[in-house]
């Protein structure tokens, strides 16, 4: 994995691109094309693995959610966090992210689970590991992604000023260790996932509470509904 072969968002590789060529990374790369030559599935499909930085460039980046890895499951994973494609049923876990949103905004939750217009409005939907071999949950753990979502998470960290980060779960909040709470927003709560959400996660308040600090600090807030399935392009 080499971060002239590597398509990603301008912005973003200005300031992680040179990640890219440390060993780890090199070996990332060859253990992908390993898997995908041995006739694994891999999910997301390779031109959406970077999604996420291609649809909110650093200076846009408002919000930050953290997940842990892709969906995978056939047509879930397009590289965004918690998000699935339109026509796939949302997730037990995003489910319970609409009744939060419902509950916290009195939105209406829509007829999809595509996150997509999130992500164009400033919502960094990042998996710490960008990506899993079909139906085998956290396959790609420890292979070397963590470290490069560190770094995108340390040069936000340090370059911005006034973020979001929201922290589901114990393992987001353990990422959260490299934000500076004086800097920035640091929401943390269980996981929406149905073993926890009813545990904190459902009245944590923080689609609120991340417009409230964004106002606050003279940032225009998240717009949190999201269109009908028909209006998606």
């Amino acid at each position: 994995m080499t971060e002239d072969k590597v398509r990603l968002e301008p912005s973003w590789k200005a300031r992680i691109g040179e990640y890219l060529a440390r060993p780890d990374m090199q070996a990332l790369g060859e253990f992908l094309r390993a898997e995908k030559q041995s006739g694994k599935v891999i999910y997301p499909p390779g031109p959406e693995i970077f999604a996420a930085f291609d649809h909110t460039p650093f200076d846009a980046v408002r919000v930050v959610i953290l997940g842990q890895d892709p969906y995978h499951g056939p047509g879930q994973a397009h590289g965004l966090c918690f998000s699935v494609r339109p026509g796939v049923p949302p997730p037990p876990s995003l489910q319970n992210i609409f009744k939060e949103i419902q509950r916290d905004l009195d939105f209406r939750a829509p007829d999809h689970g595509c996150l997509t217009p999130w992500a164009d409005r400033g919502v960094l939907l990042l998996n710490s590991v960008l990506t899993v071999q079909q139906a085998a949950a956290a396959s790609h753990q420890g292979k070397g992604w963590e470290g490069f979502t560190d770094a995108a998470i340390d040069a936000l960290n340090r370059e911005r000023e006034g973020l979001v980060f929201m922290l589901w779960g114990a393992y987001a909040q353990r990422k959260g260790q490299l934000i500076d709470p004086s800097r920035h927003c640091v929401l943390k709560s269980v996981h929406p996932s149905p073993l926890s959400a009813h545990r904190g996660f459902i009245g944590c308040g923080h689609f609120s509470a991340a417009n409230q600090y964004l106002e606050a600090h003279g940032v225009a807030p998240i717009d949190w509904s999201l269109p009908p399935r028909a209006q998606l392009g």
